[in-house]
């Protein structure tokens, strides 16, 4: 059972604020890029939802099911993707379902595991090689592993270290230093009291991300 208390922020309070985070981001790298600070405030998405994942798989009573659904949001936004741009960029829904791919082979026997992973790692590695494509997945492979070693966990504290240690890791492979603003995430973070929250949302942090992507790069052709 997961650690709980009336006090502090629910998991539905902490994924409101990163998909606030989320939604500053994009309006920044799509609408206004000249305006930096909206992409620094965006660095706190990614911990959040990494911190999620690996609490939604530790505690769901349907694995199969969970990797599933966010497959399928994965699909349907990449898709809506490519048609509208061409690209072949894999969005943070495709980086997150690798997670939980990698996540649930750690239950596999070791051959299992190491073909789960070696296709992993050349999903995110070896593909974006390939000359003449713009392939690449979002985060890249510390992306991936990054909800990974935060499930490894042992309890919220080891967990939260983790995540620090995860983040370091994912700043260390990106240049400059915007990304190394992810790290204002693990005071909120430590914050979580183990709470779904009151109200069931499930649904609606599924069908927000490909909403206001549709939004956002609708007001851009107006633009």
């Amino acid at each position: 059972m997961p650690f709980t208390s009336k006090q502090g922020l629910s998991g539905n309070a902490l994924k409101l604020i990163a998909i606030l985070s989320m939604t500053l981001d994009h309006i920044g790298r799509y609408l206004f890029p000249q305006f930096h600070f909206l992409r620094v405030l965006g660095r706190l998405a990614l911990p959040i939802f990494a911190y999620m994942i690996a609490e939604g798989c530790r505690y769901t009573r349907n694995p199969k099911k969970y990797l599933l659904t966010i497959l399928a949001v994965a699909i349907l936004c990449q898709s809506a993707f490519f048609l509208a741009t061409g690209s072949l960029y894999q969005c943070i829904l495709v980086t997150f379902t690798l997670s939980i791919l990698l996540i649930q082979s750690l239950d596999r026997s070791p051959l299992g595991v190491a073909l789960v992973w070696l296709g992993v790692i050349f999903f995110c590695v070896g593909l974006p090689m390939l000359p003449h494509t713009d392939f690449a997945v979002d985060y890249g492979f510390w992306g991936v592993l990054l909800p990974v070693i935060i499930y490894l966990g042992r309890d919220p504290r080891e967990r939260l270290l983790l995540t620090a240690g995860g983040l370091v890791l994912l700043a260390l492979s990106f240049s400059g230093l915007t990304q190394w603003f992810s790290l204002l995430a693990l005071p909120l973070l430590a914050l979580y009291n183990g709470r779904r929250g009151k109200w069931r949302m499930k649904y609606f942090f599924y069908v927000y991300y490909p909403l206001h992507l549709t939004v956002i790069y609708g007001i851009r052709l107006l633009l």
